[in-house]
């Protein structure tokens, strides 16, 4: 039975609207509001050993003996009327966890503030599109709402394939099956070879790690399928680099001119903290057109940024015309931009003709 000073810290969690819960015997508690670290109060504070027991209350069986084989385990949670994504880890020989905070309810896209661009993917029969940006930037939830959108409008079959599973999905005028890593199956790739057999519309690869995840995930959205994933990079150009870099020498070429023929879209993005204490995405854009497929296949991604740039009519954004046009609204601060951009001589430059057209 789960102790009750885990779901009492969760509870408080979700009372504060925190994003993460950080428990390490012997440190300072504490929940992540806003993207801030906050200091639980006394009474919340455990030792060693008291974590230990109730990280232990958590764990089934299995998930003990997995956490002993490999020092760490991750798993989905329901408690304290919100779903969590956790990860229990060791740390100087002892053990701790951190907890993702996941509503029971999935946004819409529009109060998630996403661009329009991303909805006229949803339409889309077959193609690649990956979420990207850093860990706890809102990827998980950005796809979430728009799977949840492509099953309030099609009828489909939605596979996702998660470690864990994240959000649920209610069925709506989609049939959904949500598969969990170490429950449901034994591997990312297996799962995706699998799918193949399921008849799916739209799948989900909660995050490809790995070279045979990657290839894969190719594989799918090839043969005529939606494919979503995420990758933890800041830029398209540097995505296209990771997926490229993960294959040996020999077969780079080849995956390119795959990769080059699948691609929908890149789609990084960051959380931004507000003038007033929210937080507000920011995205990068590219579409994979023609230009961009070639820079693909010539191994050229050096020039997508530039591409991105010059593409505004096509619905491509970069991430500093995002946070100069967050700035323009007053949304965030100029400190803020400047904090999260990539290029800060182009964000100068863009909050610069801000000042122009004003003057």
């Amino acid at each position: 039975m789960m102790d009750e000073r885990v779901k009492k810290i969760l509870e408080l969690a979700v009372a504060n609207k925190a994003s993460d819960v950080h428990l390490i015997g012997g440190n300072v508690s504490k929940l992540r509001v806003a993207g801030t670290l906050m200091d639980l109060a006394q009474s919340y504070q455990v030792s060693t050993e008291e974590l230990d027991k109730m990280i232990l209350s958590m764990l089934s069986e299995k998930q003990r003996e997995t956490l002993v084989e490999k020092m760490e385990i991750d798993f989905s949670l329901e408690v304290a009327g919100a779903r969590y994504r956790v990860n229990v880890y060791r740390q100087k020989g002892t053990l701790a966890v951190a907890f993702r905070v996941i509503p029971m309810e999935i946004p819409q896209m529009e109060s998630l503030n996403l661009p329009e661009i991303l909805k006229s993917f949803l339409e889309l029969k077959q193609g690649f599109i990956l979420i990207t940006g850093p860990t706890g930037h809102g990827k998980s939830t950005t796809i979430a709402s728009m799977l949840d959108r492509i099953n309030q409008h099609r009828a489909c079959h939605i596979v996702t394939i998660e470690d864990p599973v994240e959000y649920l999905i209610t069925p709506k005028k989609s049939i959904i099956s949500q598969r969990e890593m170490g429950t449901d199956t034994v591997s990312f790739d297996n799962a995706l070879r699998s799918a193949l057999r399921q008849d799916p519309n739209v799948v989900l690869v909660g995050e490809m790690r790995d070279l045979d995840t990657i290839r894969a995930a190719m594989t799918v959205a090839e043969t005529g399928h939606l494919v979503f994933s995420t990758l933890h990079t800041n830029s398209a150009s540097q995505t296209i680099d990771r997926v490229v870099d993960v294959f040996p020498e020999g077969e780079k070429e080849q995956i390119r001119i795959q990769l080059a023929s699948v691609l929908t879209a890149v789609i990084s993005q960051r959380l931004v903290p507000t003038v007033e204490g929210k937080l507000m995405p920011a995205f990068e854009i590219m579409i994979a057109n023609s230009a961009v497929r070639n820079t693909i296949r010539e191994s050229k991604s050096f020039m997508i940024d530039n591409i991105i740039s010059t593409s505004a009519d096509l619905g491509m954004m970069s991430l500093e015309t995002s946070l100069a046009s967050l700035v323009k609204q007053g949304i965030i601060s100029d400190e803020e931009a400047m904090r999260h951009c990539l290029r800060p001589e182009e964000l100068q430059s863009r909050l610069r003709e801000r000042v122009l057209k004003n003057a």
